[in-house]
């Protein structure tokens, strides 16, 4: 079997874009993957043309070879926007060799260590009307779930006061707590939005409420931060959704900062190396927590990570559009438990013309700001 060439499908998504990337090969065998990085795909497809320009005729079953050819003939370490591009070609070529053999990926992982994997939901971001928000975490609780996330709040005009934001995060951790109970397990994402002072006083003051982990609260370019927060606070911290292969990972898992791994199959060069990384995790007592805001393949990609490790916390999903026109296959999801799939490869699969007639564009990400008019992380 050979690569015959490749596609990229751009489909909507919450009014941004869904990227996809099938990799076709001469024995009609194809396979799917997804792209991670949703602010800047203009980037990611220039590097996946570059990168299918070196996978033509190639053995698409070479899977590990094909990733160091990609992650490193360029002599430069591949980065985020690369290794988003290496990711969707990867998750790609598993399908593929799972289509190829008749069973489902895990299965090339050494068989599934679990009978389904937890999930978790996300609450929503309009914390303005909280009866609203704490009717929609009943709801959910009722429909089976028992893992919910939101997210540190900031104000609907554009501007983060950090601590304004602390504080009403504060609040709306102890009011969710208190209307879902202690049976349910919560999740507060800062979203990489507040400095140290902010997130320690965070941390310590929803110790009482008992997090599932606290998540992203500090910023990823210099991971050593983390060091100081874990040293103030007892809560279970997560972090990882922006770090694009194991090299970054290192950090975090081997200094013992994190208590989750946030691995994104979609940015972290696919399952190739997201498979390394929870090795590594499962060495140091680090839970997977596999991050998906995405779409249904990177839902099955890090589905069959999950079911094929022996240390996993629970897996992000994300209530998307069905587009039930274009998606033939699809994980399926039931009281907030991923079900075990058994179709072969992903178990994802799409109506190509259907999806060529839609023409996506990437929403631009929010735009924040101090009250003094200085840019901050969204």
């Amino acid at each position: 079997m050979k690569i015959t060439g490749w596609e990229v499908l751009t489909l909507p998504e919450h009014g941004d874009s869904m990227m996809l990337v099938v990799i076709d090969t001469d024995e009609g065998v194809h396979g799917i993957g997804e792209v991670g990085i949703r602010s800047r795909q203009k980037a990611v497809a220039g590097a996946i043309d570059h990168l299918g320009d070196l996978l033509l005729g190639e053995d698409p079953a070479r899977i590990e070879h094909l990733w160091q050819v990609m992650f490193r003939r360029g002599f430069f370490p591949a980065d985020r926007i690369l290794s988003s591009a290496i990711a969707a070609i990867d998750v790609a070529l598993w399908d593929i060799r799972g289509k190829t053999l008749g069973v489902p990926v895990y299965e090339l992982f050494g068989g599934r260590v679990r009978d389904h994997v937890p999930a978790y939901a996300h609450l929503g971001d309009d914390y303005h009307d909280l009866d609203a928000f704490l009717d929609r975490a009943r709801a959910l609780i009722a429909d089976g779930w028992r893992h919910l996330r939101f997210a540190v709040p900031h104000d609907r005009d554009g501007t983060l006061d950090q601590r304004a934001s602390m504080r009403w995060g504060i609040e709306l951790f102890h009011a969710v707590r208190q209307a879902v109970g202690d049976d349910v397990e919560l999740i507060l994402d800062v979203h990489t939005r507040l400095d140290l002072p902010e997130a320690v006083t965070l941390c310590r003051e929803i110790e009482p409420a008992r997090p599932y982990f606290v998540e992203d609260p500090l910023r990823c370019e210099s991971l050593e931060v983390y060091r100081s927060l874990r040293s103030r606070t007892a809560v279970p911290l997560a972090a990882g959704e922006q770090l694009g292969s194991k090299w970054e990972f290192q950090r975090l898992v081997e200094q013992d900062l994190v208590d989750y791994a946030r691995v994104d199959v979609a940015v972290a060069a696919g399952l190739t190396e997201a498979r390394k990384i929870a090795a590594m995790c499962e060495t140091h007592y680090v839970k997977l927590a596999t991050h998906n805001p995405l779409g249904p393949v990177t839902a099955a990609s890090s589905l069959h990570l999950n079911l094929a490790s022996p240390y996993v916390g629970v897996q992000e999903h994300q209530a998307l559009p069905e587009l039930a026109d274009v998606f033939t296959a699809r994980p399926v999801v039931r009281g907030g438990r991923f079900a075990v799939p058994d179709l072969p490869g992903l178990g994802v699969d799409i109506d190509r013309a259907r999806a060529r007639a839609y023409q996506a564009t990437a929403a631009e990400r929010p735009h924040l700001r101090t009250p003094d008019g200085a840019f901050t992380n969204w």
